[in-house]
Order: structure tokens, then sequence, then C-alpha cells
């Protein structure tokens, strides 16, 4: 990659930037005298703030090949400017993205709601390094959770981390967490990842700084949770669900005191723990109405959405996260899925929730329905791998999306704004 740029790279911009002009500008005779200055002006000499919003016009099909250009235009590229500008001009879209990871190869689809009619497939290498060559790279990962920041997905496994750039397509290695972790919580809050439970050894909350690189544990959780899922609305990092994990701490025995073992199950499956990460309390612990095991939660829209199971029924729940709001901690039944009743969810189906705007997407990432069905001696057929639902918070319906690819499967999903 070169350091600058020439006349060239400016004539290949002017194209990306304007793909559909199908009249060319009239020729204007250049005067004698500037005849040299013309041809010693090249896009190098433009200041940065007035590259960026060339760069920023870009067509999405034309963002892999500006990093490539020259080291400047990779690193403007990178800006949070960059970012912004896009989002001025409206390019920018609410993106679907599915993850799944084989032994060293990763496979991405993703999917614009209102957009798309399928999914767009994707499957690259990751660069070289020692952490991509043995043999433990599926292991690593394969019980990873995603977190967005900007263009970039986070996946988040056991003892490292990979982030994948969307615009080129690239993936590099990052600081893994302090602590091994296994079917934990994650969401990011102000830029930032927070992750909890999934570990034996600890029941700390680990913070990620992208900036830097870097993990610190920033609090212990009141329960150590495992199978939970995360989520943050307004500030508030929720660690939801799960099973418990381990012994009782000094927080645990407290909630739990006088209960029996079975109860605190219960409590574990159907309860949320909501850690305030400006202010670095903890709130108090809420717990779904009716209890049930949480299959699934997302946030959208200033709302927490919560998919519980049942022994005859799935229940569908928003929790009310604006703090500001006089509602805040209320929750409200809404629409269940349609799904079959009366099937009771077990490990070998599994579903991923994800906020997109005001909709809410349920995806069958793992497993498949019809098996259930038989085992319940019922005869309803076609709900087969790869489901994907659509909940309008706004209408109050369900809808289907066009299913998950097939050679997506065992996924993680995360929604980009890319």
């Amino acid at each position: 990659m070169s350091d600058s740029c020439n006349s060239r790279h400016f004539s290949w911009l002017m194209k990306s930037c304007f793909p559909n002009n199908q009249h060319p500008p009239p020729h204007h005779p250049t005067p004698t005298g500037t005849t040299n200055m013309l041809t010693r002006t090249t896009i190098s000499s433009l200041p940065d703030d007035l590259l960026l919003e060339c760069l920023s016009r870009v067509s999405h099909s034309s963002l892999p090949s500006l990093p490539l250009v020259c080291c400047r235009w990779s690193q403007l590229l990178d800006s949070p400017t960059f970012q912004l500008l896009r989002h001025r001009h409206n390019l920018l879209r609410l993106t679907l993205f599915a993850v799944s990871i084989s032994d060293g190869v990763i496979f991405t689809a993703s999917y614009r709601l209102n957009n798309e009619c399928s999914w767009k497939i994707c499957s690259f290498l990751p660069a070289n390094d020692p952490v991509f060559e043995h043999g433990s790279f599926y292991s690593l990962f394969s019980h990873s959770r995603l977190s967005a920041i900007g263009r970039k997905i986070y996946v988040i496994g056991r003892t490292g981390m990979l982030r994948c750039d969307t615009w080129t397509g690239t993936v590099v290695p990052r600081r893994g967490p302090v602590f091994p972790r296994k079917k934990f919580a994650a969401a990011v809050v102000g830029g930032k990842i927070y992750v909890a439970g999934g570990s034996a050894r600890a029941a700390a909350v680990e913070e990620y700084d992208p900036t830097s690189n870097t993990w610190r544990v920033v609090a212990n959780a009141p329960r150590k949770r495992y199978g939970c899922v995360g989520a943050s609305v307004d500030g508030v990092f929720y660690i939801i669900g799960g099973l418990k994990l381990g012994g009782a701490s000094g927080n645990e025995m407290l909630v739990a005191r006088g209960s029996r073992a079975s109860d605190a199950a219960h409590v574990y499956a159907s309860s949320m723990d909501l850690y305030d990460a400006v202010n670095g309390v903890w709130l108090r612990s809420r717990s779904v109405p009716g209890g049930g095991c949480v299959v699934a939660a997302c946030a959208a829209a200033g709302e927490i959405y919560v998919l519980s199971s049942h022994a005859v029924e799935l229940s569908f729940w928003k929790f009310n996260g604006s703090r500001k709001s006089n509602g805040f901690g209320e929750w409200c039944r809404i629409k269940s899925p349609p799904l079959p009743a009366q099937v009771r969810l077990d490990s070998t189906v599994r579903f991923s929730c994800v906020g997109i705007g005001e909709k809410v997407v349920l995806v069958q990432v793992n497993g498949c329905i019809d098996d259930l069905l038989r085992r319940s001696g019922r005869i309803e057929r076609g709900l087969k791998e790869g489901l994907v639902l659509v909940y309008d918070s706004a209408a109050g319906e369900w809808s289907r999306a066009a299913d998950l690819p097939e050679v997506i499967r065992r996924a993680a999903c995360v929604c980009v704004e890319c």
C-alpha cells in the first residue's frame, strides 16, 4: 500500500461518486498559463476534511477498495468522522448479520429488512496469525457472542476475540477477555463492550475499550450465570436469564436465602441483573412476570424484549428500559411469535433475538422444530431450521422474512449500521 495517491485515484473516485452520470460535463478550454499548475495537482493535496467529504459519498460496493489505495485513505476510513458523514448523507443502513464459524473459516450472511429478499453470503479466511493456525480455533469461538461498534463486528470467544470489518471483509485478532467464558452475556454501552457470566472462576463484569484494545474488570455480578443473554438500553447493561453457575457468592446468598435449589434455579432462568455502566452501580434486579425460562432477548427502541418458554407455551414480553420515563421497569406482555403452542423448547432448538430499529428479529440459529413436534406427538410440519420472524413494535404484528441460509448454522447474530 502506497503512502500517497496520484491523479488516477482521483479519476476513479469521481466515477465512484457519480456512477450514473449519463452526460459528460461541457469542455472548457484551459488557459495556457495554468497547464503546468493543473498537472501538478493531485488528490493528495486535498486537506483531510475535503477528502473525507469526497470519500464519504462513494457507493457501498466501492468501499472495500478505498483502504487499498494508500495508507492515508485507510486511516481516514477508520476515523469517526467518516462514519458520521456516511450517516449524514443517509448512506448507512441497519443490517442483520449472522456469523458462523467452522475450522479456520468464518461464514457471514447479511440481510437488510425491507430492502432485500434474500441473504448475502460471504466466507473468508482470517489474517495470518498464530491464533488462527492451531486446531482449537473452532473451540475458541464455537459459542461466541457478537457485539457491533460502528461498522465492525467483534466476535468474542472463550479466551480470544476477532474484529470483522463489514466494509473491507478483513478479520484481525483482538485481545480476549481476562477470564475464560462460554455462553455469556455481552452488549455495547457507550462505545465499549461489556461481558458477564459464563465463567466458573469469577463473577466479574469486564469492559473492553476498542481504542486501546484492553479489558478491565469493572464490577462483580450479584449472580454467576451460565447461558445468559446480554442487552443494553439507556446506559444499563442487562444480564438476562441463564442457569446458576457454581456456588453462591456473598451477594447471591442474600438473594437466595431461604429458598430451595430448584427455586434458585428458577430465579436465574427468569430474571435479569441491571448494571449501570455509567455510574458503576447495580440497580434492582427484575424478573419476567409468570416466570419461565428466557429463550432469547434483545434491546430495541428503548425496550428490552424477552422470549420466555414455559411448560406449555411461549410468552413474549417487553420491559421499559427508558430511565427518564415514568414507566421505567414496567413489563408488558405482547403478541407471541407464530411458533407451535404447547411445545417446550430444549437445547436442540436455539434462537437469537436482534433489535433493528423499531423491529425485533427472531432467528432460529440451531435445531429443528419439526423434531420437537414429532417428539410431542403433533403432526405439524414446515418449520425447518433457519426460521426468521420479524416483530414490528409499531404495528404489533409478526411477519416472516427470508430463511437463514443452510450454510449458516449455530450462528450468532447482531445488527450493524454499515
